[in-house]
């Protein structure tokens, strides 16, 4: 019998008539013969609302009594639910986190769900009950059996659980939006429906703002191989579907705490492109990676630093065999960039034998430290990165070749991992180039310059931040190694949130004579603009696209990071928007 998790957000609960209609809802699923587990957050605005209270009564309230306090609200909307269900005639019951067996971490507002005890929830299935779950909260697996919630996106987050845990066929999420679009359609009017997603995709998206999922619930639906579909609450329409990988044998102990990194790849069939002293002008990018297009190369990874007076320097990875192509394009166009502000013609640099490495992982997303032990650990094990790119999912180092094997078995070892795929060259596939597009305006730019250029320097600067519990997100090391006071040095550039910005000021500046970096620079007029796809591997012309829609409108980028299925830019806060309506607009994703 087809087993079916539904989930339904305040908004769809927020009133006696709403609760009535989803009752309407989960009673047609049911007689349509299939079991039915509905997971419910609180009414309404009752979240905000206890709050409130809780803030009139302590400045400071403790944490473990606001989740005594918080998780009541949906014990309302479960048993008002079970209440409908039942005045319609079919038989359901109403079970808090603790009764069904949520049990979590004693973390008190942000526990993570360690197990479901699934065997009450299955032994009222089995009488044809609906299970009326309450969502966002769970009991410690201490001898206190502590309330907890789990924070952000917590009902997300326990009703994929116990979709992965029931093994149900797939889990939808009901919300007040269609489904997943391809932007947001407060800045993008004509913003479309997305019939389908990868979790790889909706993992980017999620972290990038898109709201209507949390990365934590997407992470799960990844791991267990677990089908979602995100609908309006409203309409029959179908909405989203975001596919997962093929599931893989995985133990549902220590659900959301399994290892964080699922893999160490190599990939030693590629070489370094680099363009440096490039003036700091819209158009650069575009024209550059708009050549390399034409002659049908395909770019892998793409850095570019922040700017040193008027100049930049570009960096890219392509396949070793067009190498020379690439740097043909390169040395064509470095004449044509001398301006009056720079007489100098940029210089092409070339490695023609690189080795890329990389940890994988849905587990990193809001795990600081995990790209921070990747780089102390190429330190420990003397490899020094040449270049850096970061994703929700994946961290890529590029190395000397010679350090490959050395870099795998010391990152294998760090991570517990028994072995290491050698990473192919990814293929073509069926995906859509772009499947959407983001904006945050919620990120601040810090710079770290003249860093000495030796193994381990990244490692502290960002252990330190992970300390802190700062999570980083671009990280942009520049190409061109210059000497101060005798010693090689390299600029490091990365972002944080805003809200970040003041912890993140404070610890570097203490860091500053430990490392020998002579200074630091922020700028919190920035916005962070990305374009995200699975098909974009195999199609060379997409970051070119980008890139020149942007020169069109004079938006100038101040760095660029890519992974396989992102390409993020950093612009100026005040053409954010601007740049997120021709990014949309260039790559024909809006309604037709």
């Amino acid at each position: 019998m087809t087993l079916v998790v539904q989930k339904f957000g305040g908004t769809s609960v927020g009133s006696v008539e709403r609760i009535q209609k989803v009752a309407q809802r989960v009673y047609k699923t049911a007689q349509e013969g299939k079991q039915v587990v509905v997971v419910v957050s609180a009414m309404g605005k009752t979240t905000d609302e206890l709050v409130t209270l809780a803030q009139q009564v302590s400045d400071q309230p403790s944490r473990r009594e606001m989740d005594m306090l918080l998780s009541t609200g949906e014990q309302v909307s479960i048993a008002l639910l079970s209440m409908a269900l039942q005045e319609l005639g079919q038989p359901a019951l109403s079970l808090t986190g603790a009764q069904v067996g949520i049990v979590t971490e004693t973390a008190h507002s942000r526990a993570r769900i360690l197990e479901i005890k699934r065997y009450r929830v299955q032994r009222h299935l089995d009488k044809g009950e609906v299970v009326v779950v309450a969502g966002f909260q769970g009991i410690s697996s201490s001898e206190d059996l502590e309330i907890t919630t789990l924070g952000r996106g917590g009902s997300d987050t326990s009703a994929v659980a116990l979709a992965a845990s029931l093994q149900a066929d797939f889990c939808e999420i009901y919300t007040d939006v269609p489904g997943i679009l391809t932007t947001d359609p407060r800045i993008v009017p004509e913003a479309a429906l997305m019939s389908e997603i990868t979790c790889d995709e909706m993992l980017e998206l999620a972290s990038l703002g898109a709201k209507v999922l949390h990365p934590r619930a997407v992470e799960i639906a990844r791991n267990y191989g677990l089908t979602l579909v995100v609908r309006s609450s409203w309409s029959d329409e179908p909405g989203t579907k975001v596919i997962s990988p093929l599931a893989q044998s995985r133990s549902l102990s220590g659900l959301e705490i399994g290892k964080a990194v699922d893999s160490v790849q190599l990939d030693t069939s590629q070489g370094q492109v680099a363009l440096l002293r490039v003036p700091d002008s819209p158009g650069i990018a575009g024209q550059l990676f708009g050549e390399i297009a034409t002659q049908d190369v395909d770019v892998d990874l793409i850095i570019q630093s922040i700017h040193e007076g008027n100049t930049n320097d570009i960096a890219f990875t392509v396949q070793r065999d067009v190498v020379k192509t690439a740097e043909a394009v390169a040395s064509a166009i470095a004449p044509s960039l001398r301006t009056s502000d720079q007489p100098n013609e940029a210089e092409v640099m070339t490695k023609p034998k690189i080795a890329t490495v990389a940890i994988t992982g849905a587990g990193m997303i809001g795990r600081p430290g995990i790209a921070a032990k990747m780089f102390n650990t190429l330190a420990e094990a003397n490899v020094n990165i040449r270049m850096i790119s970061t994703s929700e999912v994946k961290v890529g180092c590029v190395i000397e070749e010679a350090d490959g094997d050395r870099a795998v078995n010391a990152l294998c070892q760090a991570f517990d991992l028994k072995s290491s795929p050698v990473s192919p060259h990814a293929e073509k596939n069926d995906h859509p180039p772009v499947r959407g597009v983001a904006l945050d305006m919620n990120q601040a730019q810090v710079a770290m310059l003249h860093v000495p250029d030796y193994p381990g320097r990244a490692a502290k600067i960002f252990g330190r931040l992970a300390e802190e519990q700062i999570s980083v997100d671009m990280i942009i090391q520049s190409q061109r190694s210059r000497l101060v006071n005798d010693i090689p040095s390299r600029d490091i550039a990365f972002t944080v949130s805003q809200a970040d910005l003041e912890i993140t000021q404070k610890t570097l500046n203490q860091l500053l004579p430990e490392i020998g970096a002579q200074e630091i620079l922020l700028d919190q007029e920035i916005a962070k603009v990305s374009l995200v796809g699975a098909g974009m591997i195999g199609n060379p012309g997409v970051a070119a696209k980008m890139f020149s829609s942007l020169s069109e409108e004079k938006i100038n980028i101040q760095m660029i990071t890519t992974s396989e299925i992102k390409i993020s830019c950093v612009v100026s806060k005040s053409q954010g928007q601007t740049a997120l309506q021709v990014i949309h607009k260039v790559f024909d994703l809006g309604i037709n």
